[in-house]
């Protein structure tokens, strides 16, 4: 059912999805960037649906305990209550432990709005869980969301970034002038 709205979604608006073969793994935390829009992950999540993957992203539990909290679930929310989960790093990195297959969504901007720099949590999540992190982007310029990689960290922070700031330096978001294109 979800690959089905997804290929609709993409058809009616004209998007193309782009995505390597190997993007498919059992786990990884998958960049979401740039996130300058609410309209975003209705195509990043598009791009892992028409592949049958269900991709999985942390929000306030407050949405997945709403009225239309199965709605959020059903996309893929996982509720997360602040007050007893104050390290969003450490609870990421148990649900990627504890998970057989689990891609994890991660904003590393953290705000639709315009940062100086990323926040690095994708990073030690990926680094502690010894997982991968897939470059998920959505170029609103030339209408493609994708997935551009599937990177093994190298434990060298200044160079894992300096690489990721690379790959994403090329992409548009929906309002460009709230991307900052210097990640770290």
């Amino acid at each position: 059912m979800k690959r089905i709205i997804a290929k609709f979604l993409f058809f009616i608006s004209g998007w193309k999805a782009n995505y390597p073969v190997t993007f498919k793994v059992q786990k990884s935390v998958m960049l979401a960037a740039p996130h300058t829009s609410n309209w975003d992950i209705v195509f990043a999540l598009g791009v892992y649906w028409m592949e049958g993957i269900d991709a999985k992203f942390l929000i306030k539990n407050s949405y997945t305990n709403s009225f239309f909290g199965f709605f959020f679930k059903w996309l893929g929310a996982i509720g997360v209550d602040r007050a007893k989960h104050n390290n969003l790093v450490d609870y990421s990195i148990e649900l990627l432990n504890n998970s057989e297959k689990l891609t994890l969504m991660v904003p590393a901007e953290g705000s639709r709005r315009r940062v100086e720099k990323w926040k690095t949590g994708f990073y030690h999540i990926a680094s502690k869980a010894q997982v991968p992190v897939s470059f998920g982007f959505l170029d609103y310029k030339n209408k493609i969301a994708g997935v551009g990689d599937v990177f093994n960290l190298s434990g060298d922070f200044k160079s894992d970034m300096q690489y990721i700031q690379d790959f994403y330096s090329k992409i548009e978001g929906k309002h460009p002038e709230l991307y900052n294109k210097k990640i770290f």
